[in-house]
């Protein structure tokens, strides 16, 4: 999936061998005035990552399983499986490590500080053992594949390099806007956020988990998107290198075969936004969105 200024574009590799491409524009709240708007475009593009990459996997489902089998494949499923993620990963890297801390390490110390940087702590350690356990399995090691075509293709697209394969391929899996980096600063920022609310009652604390996610991937969004426009400084480089080793997690050197249909995905994109502008030139570049 590839999202351009004003248009989406997805690519999928039919059973046959040949790419299905399909693009259409956008909806308004995804590129109108509101998402240019500092913290609430953090949110939006939360929301936004949501619904397009359900509807991109939505699409994708029916592609193989119209080929393969002739069936299709429910939006309820899709949306519940989303749904039912979303409650997974709040338990998971949000409630668990927060339970723990309080009833095994509260016990034996009296500083919130304290507390909050082992709770911090852990929830990073579940997510980085969270990507390494999902990684052993073989279809998320292809998804990690297409991850890094992605980047790869973007990658060469913002530096100005045709899009094809034997030059795409040379550069690197690893992206400033990826959503790996995008997740670690969340959860780094999470230490900070939750230390200052000191040490509420659990139930208070349960909930403040939960509806703060947004306000933290909002200011996630602005680091993330500093990082990228000022990526050639020195010191920004050495702040964003944490997540730029991750990604090594979440990537993996793709083949050709994952490259062209990358590489088809953000043709299209790049073609629809011209269009749209009605200026054959780069002399306003689509700004590709990362996963």
């Amino acid at each position: 999936m590839m999202r351009g200024r004003k248009n989406l574009a997805v690519a999928v590799r039919r059973p046959d061998g040949e790419i299905d491409v399909i693009g259409r524009p956008l909806a308004k709240i995804y590129k109108g005035r509101l998402r240019e708007m500092p913290f609430l475009r953090g949110i939006i593009v939360l929301i936004e990552t949501l619904v397009l990459g359900i509807q991109s996997l939505f699409y994708s489902a029916q592609v193989a399983a119209a080929e393969e089998e002739g069936q299709e494949i429910s939006p309820k499923l899709l949306w519940g499986t989303l749904a039912m993620g979303i409650i997974f990963a709040i338990a998971i890297f949000f409630v668990l490590p927060l339970l723990v801390t309080h009833f095994l390490i509260y016990p034996f110390i009296s500083s919130a500080i304290l507390g909050n940087l082992f709770e911090g702590v852990l929830r990073i350690g579940i997510f980085i053992l969270y990507l390494l356990l999902i990684g052993l399995m073989p279809d998320i090691r292809t998804v990690f594949a297409y991850h890094g075509a992605e980047h790869k293709t973007v990658n060469a697209y913002e530096a100005g390099i045709p899009l094809e394969v034997e030059q795409v391929k040379n550069y690197s899996t690893a992206h400033t806007r990826c959503g790996t980096s995008f997740l670690l600063v969340v959860l780094v920022l999470a230490i900070l956020v939750f230390t200052l609310l000191g040490r509420p009652p659990l139930w208070l604390a349960i909930l403040s988990r939960i509806v703060l996610i947004p306000v933290i991937a909002a200011i996630g969004y602005e680091i993330i998107r500093f990082a990228a426009a000022h990526n050639s400084n020195l010191i920004i480089r050495s702040l964003i290198a944490p997540g730029i080793v991750l990604q090594s997690m979440t990537t993996r050197e793709p083949n050709e075969s994952q490259l062209e249909i990358a590489i088809s995905a953000l043709k299209n994109v790049v073609k629809a936004d011209i269009d749209e502008d009605e200026k054959p030139n780069n002399s306003n570049q689509t700004t590709v969105a990362e996963d």
